[in-house]
């Protein structure tokens, strides 16, 4: 399956509606939610609820996540016990400040992986500290795991004692990082949550200006919100002739037995032809 970040909608775990309404949802990535949006005393109830939603996994339009607790919360291996099995595709992890943090996370995961019999699952961390945002590079490329970050901007500004406003100034710096790292990283950076459902027009121009700074994608509090998100991360028509010729000289190139190749004179290897394969998936050309 070829994973696309324009749309990570997140649905609160302890609301059994909400997760039987998001097996309707067409975003790229449905993230059922342990966290901010489940009061402590209704934790154990969400995990069970997530636990046999994920039975029902292929009624699902969307691939499936799960965001965890966070690592300094020490809830994440109670919530890794019921959710890593059969039916997640991966994992959000959030307020992650540095590797030491995931690679403690990961080893949890791989033991209940090999136990339970199912293959290796993708994560995601969210960047939602200063400590994270200085680290974002480190963490974006610790493990092959890691398939794209998310940007968490209303714990940053916490962290940093800014008080939300649309567009916060002591947020640019943050915002335009990411981005950056992760594409160093090779992977993709999903953008922060418009919290003012009613402000279309503010959507839209901050989905641009997150593309514009080299997003792949935004999170997502409601399903309205993912027509216009996904319309204005639509590849653009030089990106569409890119990936086209990358899947043809990749895919050449591999019956041939070799694993990289060069597309106007570049280098092109596994991973640039995954991102062209999305690509072209979104624009129903594969």
């Amino acid at each position: 399956m070829v994973q696309l970040f324009r749309s990570l909608i997140f649905v609160p775990g302890n609301n059994i509606r909400f997760l039987e309404k998001a097996k309707k949802i067409e975003a790229d990535i449905v993230c059922f939610d342990l966290e901010d949006s489940v009061p402590d005393k209704e934790k154990k109830h969400a995990r069970k609820l997530i636990k046999n939603a994920l039975k029902s996994r292929s009624e699902y339009f969307s691939s499936v996540f799960v965001r965890t607790n966070s690592p300094i919360s020490k809830k994440i291996p109670d919530d890794l016990k019921e959710v890593i099995r059969k039916g997640i595709d991966g994992i959000v992890i959030p307020k992650v400040n540095n590797v030491k943090e995931l690679k403690k996370i990961e080893k949890n995961l791989q033991s209940l992986e090999k136990t339970r019999k199912i293959k290796p699952i993708q994560i995601i961390p969210s960047i939602e500290s200063a400590e994270g945002v200085v680290n974002t590079y480190q963490i974006a490329s610790c493990s092959k795991r890691v398939t794209a970050v998310v940007f968490g901007v209303f714990d940053l500004l916490n962290d940093l004692g800014i008080e939300y406003t649309k567009g916060p100034e002591g947020a640019k710096y943050s915002r335009a990082k990411i981005p950056i790292d992760a594409k160093a990283a090779g992977i993709a950076a999903i953008d922060a949550i418009w919290q003012d459902l009613k402000d279309i027009k503010g959507l839209e121009k901050d989905c641009k200006s997150g593309k514009s700074l080299g997003y792949t994608g935004k999170s997502l509090i409601h399903p309205d919100q993912i027509s216009l998100t996904h319309k204005v991360f639509y590849p653009t028509k030089t990106e569409i002739q890119w990936a086209e010729k990358v899947c043809k000289s990749y895919l050449a190139s591999a019956k041939t037995g070799k694993g990289a190749t060069t597309v106007e004179g570049k280098m092109i290897d596994e991973v640039h032809f995954k991102q062209a394969e999305a690509i072209l998936k979104i624009t129903k050309k594969l």
